[in-house]
């Protein structure tokens, strides 16, 4: 047995198209037997409304569900399918002739209950379940025919056929209404497994890049504040020492110090002004980079060359901001460490692709050594351009200026 999550919205559903089943026919009897009798056919549908409103009231009976257990749901299978069976043939012999009401019209009036009690069974337990409950409706139907119905042998015979066909008729589309079940209930796991790992990669995207933020704000300061305060900590020492020897030497130190000061604050605030992409938000990818390339250039007195398109496609914002980064954390290398002279900043974007080049004519290092400055931020940008399907490559020697190409 599967255990469901909508057991009872189903058997809900199932008590109304019952009661409401039930309603129908009542119509097509009034019509069929206007002005017979109404007795026999109100007991008729006495019983069976009866039984279908102690179905629909269980089906709403939270503390009987509680009670019962897992026995509930068979109970009111048994319930559905086995009462009107029962009825059905206890009744025959009460019923005004007419339209389906001999034995076989019985059994026609019955088959849509009987749907009812197969989808039900189709619906929570195995294909087992289902041949069980096609061959045990049609052996009780066969045992009340024999007790109740009293028909003619010959009638009997014939209608065992009629019962064998219907036992047939269930089970095959009971095993399709099973076999669609399962389908849909895999499909339903897939989704929730899908769903997880979508949720798992989310909430792993999301940490890798608030530490990949943090790394980046932990260059910034490192090439900002820190080297600020550690020169500022050197200066200061070294007029700590004039102080008693050297009083002018001491004072031209500190006035050293305040320029120094005054330098690291602007380039801390410029370091904390570019942990937003302010640029691409206000300017666009083109003049963003046009503008990081000029700010970089006029602070380091760099003679700067760009060679960027007159149109960029539209691209996704994490493409944007790939292509942005880069470029921010390689121009400030050439402008912090390479002690360069000139910087050449080209992009190109056709249908092959992206293009950043990033290039100077500085001191250049060695890609292999982990120990120069500025390798913090080659690791950064390897993982920007691999998070956005690019890749990077870096070409340098000592002497002979530095090469940075994004290629997505």
């Amino acid at each position: 047995m599967r255990n469901e999550g909508h057991t009872d919205r189903v058997l809900h559903t199932a008590a109304w198209m019952w009661i409401g089943y039930l309603v129908a026919m009542a119509l097509v009897d009034a019509l069929i037997y206007l002005g017979a009798p109404r007795l026999p056919i109100g007991l008729y549908y006495l019983g069976n409304g009866l039984v279908a409103v102690l179905f629909l009231g269980l089906s709403y009976w939270s503390w009987m569900q509680r009670k019962m257990g897992a026995g509930f749901f068979p109970f009111m299978i048994l319930l559905i399918s086995g009462a009107p069976i029962v009825l059905h043939h206890v009744l025959v012999p009460r019923i005004p002739p007419g339209p389906l009401a001999n034995v076989e019209g019985m059994a026609l009036r019955q088959l849509p209950v009987l749907f009812i009690g197969l989808a039900l069974t189709a619906w929570r337990y195995d294909l087992i379940h289902v041949i069980l409950f096609s061959l045990a409706t049609a052996t009780l139907e066969m045992a009340t025919l024999v007790l109740y119905a009293r028909i003619p042998p010959r009638n009997l015979i014939a209608f065992f056929f009629v019962a064998l066909v219907r036992t047939v008729s269930f089970i095959v589309v009971g095993a399709f209404i099973n076999q669609l079940m399962t389908r849909l209930r895999e499909q339903g796991h897939s989704l929730q497994d899908a769903n997880a790992r979508l949720t798992h990669y989310a909430s792993t995207l999301e940490h890798l890049t608030i530490s990949r933020e943090r790394n980046r704000m932990a260059r910034e300061l490192h090439d900002t504040l820190a080297h600020t305060l550690t020169g500022l900590s050197v200066t200061l020492e070294t007029a700590k020492a004039y102080w008693e020897i050297d009083t002018g030497k001491a004072r031209e130190l500190l006035e050293k110090s305040l320029l120094t000061t005054r330098t690291g604050l602007e380039e801390t605030r410029r370091a904390l002004k570019s942990l937003r992409a302010s640029p691409l938000e206000d300017l666009g990818l083109k003049l963003a980079l046009q503008k990081l390339a000029e700010s970089t250039a006029t602070r380091a007195n760099l003679a700067l060359e760009t060679s960027l398109p007159d149109s960029i496609p539209s691209l996704s914002p994490d493409v944007e901001q790939c292509i942005y980064r880069v470029a921010q954390e390689a121009v400030e290398n050439v402008g912090h460490h390479a002690n360069a002279r000139k910087l050449y900043l080209g992009f190109e974007a056709d249908r092959d692709g992206l293009k950043l080049t990033i290039q100077d004519d500085g001191q250049g290092f060695d890609p292999g050594d982990k120990t120069i400055s500025g390798h913090f931020g080659l690791v950064g940008m390897r993982e920007r351009a691999e998070l956005s399907g690019g890749r990077l490559k870096i070409e340098s020697q000592k002497g002979s200026g530095t090469r940075i190409t994004l290629v997505i």
